[in-house]
């Protein structure tokens, strides 16, 4: 019902009478007044009544949540070794502060492993109010660790407006946190995948997944290694060829079985012992880190190098630290990737103003920002076919670095094994391998 037609109801008046009547005098006395406004106010009234009926309960659950959220002051603590990672925090604390009225505080720590300790001594003290802590950044062990010792508040980011547009399907990860289900205890904001480089200079074709990597090392021998465990780099290096050549997958979802670790192990071993005469220095030596790597990809003793950050072969480009026909590529199966999320602890002070925060970082302007290799380069953790036309064009027209690839040329992303893999995999790695 318009407008028009509500306030002709209540006078009860024609087209005609409506255009003689509401011709208000001149001067406008107390009682025209308010013979004139009160079919408008309750015109008003009845809108703001048919607004509230159509409120779906989250829809204002979250309004309550914007509402607490005022003028609150969360504390996030979040790793502090990079100043590009800072800079970024600083942008999207300034950026709520603006739209949401709440303040951002930056705490940076050098483990997150410090700040469960920290946690689990204020549980332990019966501080279950009032915490120190307000949003952290966490995954992986130190996720599973809070889960087990209930040191996260209840489940949250299914109420999340922005949570919608996540890409759960191809990134389960944000599903699974080194395969412990988060079960919307923290919030995805960024992804790590494991990626490739070669130079398209000194090599025509890349290798499509670890069988072919043999095949292309037979032409090339001497051109590709990877860092010796339990190095990070080469740690991934080794799961994921685990991940491509174990018979049944599923295994690696579970706790490792001492007693089966050796059998269901050995396609890898098999296929180590045939990579690592083809290998640099013929496997007898391996880089010491990321960075020797890159250092020999760009001296051209390496035509084929690894990195657990899909624009890393850009950055060096850009910086001079690698040539301009290094190029990046994936395995066609996938490879290993995982999720950072952040997380409101069970005694958060500032809850509210925690989980406005964790909105915003999922929201597309501000995935769209990090995702800018100036400012980040962080891979996004949204659905493309979930966003708004706007939107999906704005990171269709994102310049990339000369190297990196878009987020559906990225492809899948394999989940992260067990825990307990790493562990037993860089022990058996070390007493096979290590000199």
């Amino acid at each position: 019902m318009s407008l028009f037609t509500l306030f002709c109801a209540n006078k009860k008046m024609n087209k005609k009478q409506v255009s003689r009547s509401v011709a208000i005098p001149t001067p406008i006395t107390p009682k025209a007044k308010k013979r004139y406004l009160k079919p408008l106010l309750l015109v008003s009234s009845l809108l703001s009544v048919n607004a509230l009926a159509n409120t779906t309960p989250a829809q204002q659950a979250w309004q309550d949540t914007l509402e607490q959220a005022k003028n609150q002051t969360v504390y996030f603590n979040a790793w502090g070794g990079s100043e590009t990672i800072n800079d970024y925090i600083r942008w999207a604390a300034k950026q709520v502060k603006q739209q949401h009225q709440v303040t951002v505080k930056l705490v940076k720590v050098s483990d997150a492993g410090n700040v469960v300790s920290k946690l689990l001594a204020e549980k332990s003290a019966g501080r279950t109010s009032d915490g120190s802590v307000d949003l952290m950044w966490v995954n992986g062990e130190n996720f599973k660790a809070m889960k087990d010792n209930g040191l996260l508040a209840k489940a949250y980011t299914q109420n999340l407006p922005n949570y919608t547009l996540v890409d759960t399907e191809n990134k389960p990860s944000t599903l699974y946190d080194f395969t412990t289900p988060v079960d919307n205890l923290e919030a995805p904001w960024g992804m790590a995948q494991l990626v490739f480089m070669y130079d398209a200079d000194r090599l025509d074709k890349a290798p499509t997944d670890m069988t072919s990597l043999l095949g292309t090392l037979e032409n090339a021998k001497g051109r590709f290694s990877y860092p010796a465990l339990p190095n990070f780099h080469g740690t991934t290096f080794v799961k994921q060829a685990l991940i491509e050549l174990i018979e049944d997958k599923s295994l690696l979802s579970k706790p490792v079985v001492a007693e089966d670790f050796a059998k269901v192990t050995e396609p890898l071993w098999q296929y180590l012992d045939k990579l690592h005469p083809l290998m640099w220095r013929s496997g007898r030596t391996f880089p010491k880190n990321a960075q020797q790597m890159k250092n020999l990809l760009n001296d051209g003793e390496l035509f084929i190098s690894l990195s657990f950050n899909p624009n890393d072969a850009s950055n060096a480009i850009i910086n001079d630290e690698l040539p301009s026909s290094v190029k990046t590529y994936v395995h066609k199966g996938g490879t290993l990737g995982n999720t950072h999320f952040v997380a409101v602890p069970f005694n958060a002070k500032a809850a509210a103003g925690a989980k406005v925060f964790a909105n915003f970082l999922m929201s597309p302007q501000a995935q769209l920002h990090k995702a800018d290799p100036n400012v980040w380069g962080d891979p996004t953790v949204l659905a493309m076919d979930k966003l708004s036309a706007v939107d999906k064009a704005s990171f269709a027209q994102l310049k990339l670095g000369p190297a990196t690839l878009n987020a559906s040329e990225l492809g899948k992303v394999l989940l992260e094994p067990h825990s307990s893999w790493v562990r037993a995999l860089e022990s058996a790695w070390q007493a096979r391998y290590a000199k």
